[in-house]
């Protein structure tokens, strides 16, 4: 048994610790949106899919020397596949440069042909592993239970899930996980082969019929006991498999985009939602006797009450109990749909079919929340129709009534069906009541951006908001008078507003032309034009084009782009890669270059790496400054830009303000070769908070192309951080400022 325990274990390691990987490798190229992980999960569940069609086709209709050598055979082709990747471009699973998106149409779809060029065969023979390994072992050796085995496949999957964010992830890059991932495959091909061999040795030549195979993460009890022959399901009956399955994949998915696109899109805020589900789907299957209705039922209840007080909240809740409530509604919810599927399982003779709609189900709910839902809806109420949904399948659990009930427990039992009936009603209807004041909506791969009209009852603060998620990205008064007032994180005290004057300030002392060229990652409304004047020249980087017609005036909502004296140029796609293009045909370069490029809160981490930040500085003016807006209710970004500074040779300062009339409380850093730009008048004469930092010894952490890890930001906020850290200390003032070239 040892040599089919290490397959089937390697197996379910390598399956799902390279899907993590394979979402990071995608990340950079699509903006870093949350959207990138629920498009690899669609890949991933049909790819699973295949799998499973494959391995039951194969022990169901091949002898066994057919089915070793046909599967040999795939296993050497998928093998050559990682050589042959591995000698062209030196890496096994690293996607070309050819796959850089070219433009943001079917994004989706292009990022699925990616995966499945990199790693689309080594995957799909994994996924057959389980079912196929355990049909060899039942016939290898009839006298021994083969379903211990996937006790093993269990733990491989849960290991893998979550050791990768906390022990691979922030410790070993990407290349080095790649080849150790590959090495992992050709230990896993060995094992099969060990398998085959006895496969071939012991088997009958005969084609009997196997028992029926499971997929991958479903434990032995799940075809243990005693079930007598039924007639063939009927269509009723799979319908209802496919509802059940379909609603937790929704579940899943939807979970994982609600908290991903406050916080930021990685393996930390993928993996929990997928072990979670994972964890659901054993203990369902493991025996009837851990899937109690009415416990259920109301876990549920309290369940969706607290997501709806996260809901409410919003950010401002705290990640660790967005997170604990998201979690414990996707557990109970996936625990409801999981059990009432295994209640409704099939007689041992259809199990592989019934795992087959099972998986069906899977990449059902991957299509509706990749492909459906943004088409149908203009934000994301899968979220809360997939727990209604949840809740309607614990109410029809609860309404079949047993065969003898006292009128107390009757009673009890009503009421827990009232109270989800309630529950199931609330939600949706608490995300339908924010919709009040939404005067314009829409939703692509980038997320959700919702134009909102505040204060209509007051003149003078009546406004237009973009929101962006669950973070408001600008406002733009309604009265002519106040229209283009600098507001929101981008007023004159600002980070941002006082790097731009001290940059006018020092070229009017040197006797330079004032007008300056600037650099923004990211547009929201434009408010930081409103910082501009004439003789300005300020170039937007933006990736999602529903901000860019906003910003432009479409709907009526926003004007300062068009108010603005300065010249304004809008780039569409992803800052980064524009910039690289930008840099092959020569930079222009940049007096202040800022960084403000948040989805909801949470921020793109490609765009924060050392090689990101050095790309900034080669597109940077000789005096330039690097800005950077580092307000984050959840990650601490100080100690990775003093780590960026450190290691470019910059001075720091760090410029907060509180929020006061039109000001939003916001953090920037700012970076300049010269450490006398923070000293300037600008500066010293600002009612904003300014520390100028230092780093004393080597950097905690830095985040770089290879190796990054939100986990390691996850700490108490900038202002706190950086009197806390021992590493950060107050930069003593300069001696003098050098004369201009």
């Amino acid at each position: 048994m040892v040599r089919y325990a290490l397959a089937i274990f390697t197996s379910a390691f390598l399956l799902f610790g390279v899907q993590p990987l394979a979402g990071r490798y995608a990340l950079p190229w699509y903006g870093g949106t949350p959207a990138v992980w629920t498009a690899c999960m669609l890949f991933f569940q049909a790819v699973l899919l295949a799998g499973y069609a494959y391995a039951h086709a194969v022990a169901s209709r091949l002898r066994p020397r057919a089915q070793a050598f046909l599967h040999l055979g795939l296993l050497v082709v998928a093998l050559g596949a990682l050589v042959a990747r591995a000698s062209w471009t030196g890496s096994p699973l690293a996607p070309g440069d050819g796959w850089r998106p070219v433009d943001e149409h079917l994004p989706v779809l292009r990022l699925m042909g990616m995966l499945a060029a990199t790693l689309g065969l080594p995957f799909f023979v994994l996924s057959t592993t389980g079912p196929l390994l355990q049909s060899w072992f039942a016939r290898a050796r009839p006298e021994r239970s083969p379903y211990v085995l996937y006790a093993l496949s269990n733990a491989g999957s849960l290991l893998a899930l979550l050791g990768y964010p906390f022990l691979v992830e922030p410790w070993v890059g990407r290349s080095a996980q790649a080849w150790g991932w590959a090495a992992g495959f050709v230990l896993f091909v060995l094992c099969v082969l060990a398998c085959a061999r006895d496969l071939l040795r012991r088997a009958p030549a005969a084609n009997a019929p196997d028992a029926a195979p499971t997929p991958p993460g479903v434990p032995a009890e799940a075809l243990t006991g005693a079930l007598s022959e039924a007639p063939r399901p009927g269509v009723g009956r799979t319908l209802t498999w496919l509802a059940l399955s379909t609603c937790a994949s929704v579940l899943l998915l939807a979970t994982t985009n609600k908290l991903s696109q406050d916080v930021a899109a990685g393996p930390f805020l993928w993996v929990m939602p997928l072990a979670v589900y994972l964890v659901t789907f054993i203990l369902a299957f493991s025996r009837e006797s851990l899937y109690a209705r009415t416990p259920y039922s109301v876990a549920l209840i309290a369940s969706v009450v607290l997501v709806t007080y996260a809901h409410k909240e919003g950010p401002a809740l705290g990640l660790g109990w967005q997170v604990l409530f998201h979690a414990s509604a996707l557990f109970t919810g996936a625990m409801v749909c999981h059990g009432e599927l295994y209640r409704r399982r099939p007689a041992p003779r259809y199990l592989s079919a019934f795992y087959l709609w099972v998986s069906v189900g899977g990449v059902l709910g991957g299509v509706f929340v990749n492909l459906v839902a943004p088409a149908l809806f203009n934000t994301y109420w899968e979220h809360p129709l997939a727990l209604a949904a949840c809740c309607a399948v614990a109410f029809a659990g609860l309404m079949r009534r047993p065969k003898e009930e006292t009128v107390v427990v009757r009673t009890q039992r009503l009421l827990r069906g009232a109270m989800l009936v309630g529950v199931a009603l609330h939600l949706p209807l608490l995300v339908a009541s924010d919709q009040a004041r939404v005067r314009f909506a829409a939703r692509n791969f980038f997320g959700v951006v919702r134009v909102l009209e505040l204060s209509p009852e007051d003149p003078k603060q009546h406004q237009f908001a973009l929101r962006h998620g669950a973070i408001t990205h600008g406002w733009q008064y309604i009265r002519p008078e106040r229209r283009n007032l600098p507001s929101a994180y981008y007023t004159p005290d600002s980070g941002l507003g006082l790097a731009l004057a001290e940059q006018r300030r020092w070229r009017q002392a040197q006797g330079l032309p004032a007008g300056l060229h600037v650099g923004m990652l990211g547009l929201g409304v434009g408010n930081s034009a409103a910082l501009l004047a004439a003789g300005d020249d300020v170039r937007f980087y933006e990736i999602n084009p529903v901000i860019i017609d906003l910003a432009r005036g479409q709907g009526g909502f926003f004007s300062t782009l068009k108010d603005t004296p300065a010249r304004v140029e809008v780039v569409e796609g992803d800052a980064r890669i524009s910039l690289e293009r930008e840099l092959e045909h020569g930079s222009r370069k940049f007096d202040v270059l800022a960084l403000d490029v948040f989805s909801s809160d949470a921020i793109p981490v490609h765009l924060l790496t050392r090689e990101a930040v050095a790309l900034y500085l080669q597109h940077l003016a000789p005096h330039g400054v690097l800005a950077l807006h580092i307000s984050n209710q959840h990650l601490d970004l100080v100690p990775i830009s003093l780590a960026h500074a450190r290691a470019s040779g910059l001075a720091a300062a760090l410029v907060t303000v509180d929020s006061v009339g039109d000001t939003v409380s916001s953090s920037w850093m700012l970076l300049s070769p010269e450490p006398e730009f923070f000293w300037g008048a600008t500066f010293t004469g600002s009612r904003a908070h300014v520390r100028r930092l230092g780093l004393r010894g080597e950097p905690a952490y830095v985040w770089t192309d290879e190796r990054s890890s939100v986990l390691q930001a996850l700490r108490p906020r900038a202002q706190g951080r950086a009197a806390a850290d021992p590493n950060v200390m107050d930069a003593p003032a300069p001696v003098a400022r050098p004369s201009a070239p």
